[in-house]
């Protein structure tokens, strides 16, 4: 799956939205990627995450760790397609965990596995877990990488990078023109 096929294929499958957004990570973008209707056919979705373990460059995963909620049918796909586990961390009490019996064993090397890198904090508080749980961070994925080169602590791989406009609320235009926001993300502030 080349950059311009996947780039069609968010166009057509409507994740591709513009407007007045509040992201995740806090701040404010007219652009968002709503990766969920893009990886809602699940043949797509195989694609997109062979093509991801395809491009890897890093050392085989033992276990593929994605946040809850958009990286779970991502981070699954990935998982099948290197032929490992996959678990998910999820907040609980606003810190990032693993619930539901998810173990890391000691010295695992871990691929964490996002919909979309924006900030990088998802991700990063995945590591954490990660290496709370005495397990390493070898890599990180993502299907869009919209951080316009943030760097992260270990090596990264998207399947398209897009440079979209994203905001503190002070700095947004949006909100100084009074049009309305809406937040289309999981995470809860």
């Amino acid at each position: 799956m080349n950059e311009e096929e996947l780039k069609a294929y968010l166009a057509s499958s409507g994740a591709f939205l513009d407007g007045h957004f509040l992201l995740s990570s806090g701040l404010h973008s007219p652009n968002y990627v709503q990766c969920a209707l893009a990886l809602k056919d699940p043949a797509r979705a195989g694609r997109m995450g062979a093509a991801l373990a395809a491009g890897w460059k890093g050392p085989k995963p033992d276990v593929i760790v994605s946040p809850a909620m958009g990286g779970l049918i991502i981070g699954h796909e990935v998982a099948r397609a290197f032929g490992v586990e996959f678990i998910f961390t999820e907040r609980e009490n606003n810190v990032m965990t693993l619930r539901r019996g998810f173990t890391l064993a000691r010295g695992a090397a871990v691929i964490v596995v996002e919909d979309v890198f924006t900030t990088g904090k998802s991700t990063l508080e995945t590591d954490e877990v990660v290496r709370r749980h005495g397990a390493s961070t070898v890599g990180a994925m993502s299907v869009i990488d919209r951080t316009g080169g943030k760097p992260f602590p270990f090596p990264t791989a998207s399947l398209l990078k897009l440079a979209l406009t994203a905001l503190p609320a002070a700095e947004c235009p949006l909100c100084k023109a009074g049009v309305p926001v809406v937040k289309p993300g999981s995470r809860k502030f």
